[in-house]
């Protein structure tokens, strides 16, 4: 990991050389050292193991010395590739159960309404009373999209423009917003499998999601496209949609 700081850090330093005065006296290597090991911390913290920071201070120290690594570093990728991939599939489990007990519980909450048992829920926060959505309507809708925890991950605080036949959106958004009139706005909960499901590595694996939805008009010819509410990047239009949770941007 060490290897693939130094590139950066050497041109980074060179840069402030040609910026820095002449008369700046050499900084204290020192500091220096102590600087790269938070670098260091930083990168290891990043990686979502839980080092032994002795261990890898005498790999430092060992390295420094000339000795042989314990293991090649093929044999550290995969290691830390195997870690990676348990702790993925533990945590796809974990939400996976959360989510379910959720709907399941949540089913009986004042106000729910099924629209796919099990896998879809939504109560109505104001009633819609203009022309209904279909498969060739280009809706205006804000939304606001949160983890179970209450975490938010994606917002529309303008008029976003969605399109169905350019872009593939969400299951549970799609069967939603099919199902509303102008005017309505929902609080919508996904099972992990009308969602994101596993497949998007920006949201935690098998998240249930809470979209806050309302449709502003069912259906307007507006060129603004939706940021963030599609599956997969758009075969047309534009490229940036997709989805919204890195930085947490996301519906798609």
């Amino acid at each position: 990991m060490v290897k693939f700081l130094l590139p950066l850090l050497c041109f980074t330093s060179l840069a402030f050389a040609e910026e820095a005065p002449a008369s700046e006296k050499t900084p204290d290597v020192s500091k220096i050292s102590e600087a790269f090991g938070h670098l260091i911390g930083k990168n290891l913290h990043s990686m979502g193991i839980n080092f032994d920071i002795a261990k890898v201070k005498q790999g430092l120290e060992d390295s420094q010395a000339g000795k042989t690594a314990p293991m090649t570093e093929m044999e550290f990728v995969e290691a830390v590739t195997s870690i990676h991939e348990t702790a993925f599939k533990e945590t796809a489990a974990e939400n996976l159960k959360k989510s379910e007990e959720f709907l399941a519980k949540n089913k009986d909450a004042p106000g729910i309404k099924i629209l796919e048992k099990g896998r879809l829920q939504y109560r109505v926060e104001k009633e819609g009373k203009g022309p209904s959505i279909d498969k060739h309507s280009t809706p205006l809708i804000h939304y606001l999209g949160k983890f179970l925890d209450g975490t938010a991950f994606g917002s529309a605080t303008e008029e976003e423009r969605i399109s169905f036949e350019e872009y593939d959106l969400i299951p549970g958004l799609e069967k939603t917003l099919l199902d509303m009139k102008e005017g309505e706005k929902r609080t919508v909960f996904v099972h992990p499998e009308l969602g994101f499901g596993m497949h998007d590595h920006n949201i935690p694996p098998n998240s249930l999601l809470t979209l806050e939805i309302e449709v502003i008009k069912a259906n307007a010819p507006a060129e603004k496209p939706m940021d963030s509410l599609t599956t997969s990047p758009p075969a047309k239009g534009n490229p940036e949609i997709a989805h919204p949770f890195e930085d947490q941007k996301a519906l798609r």
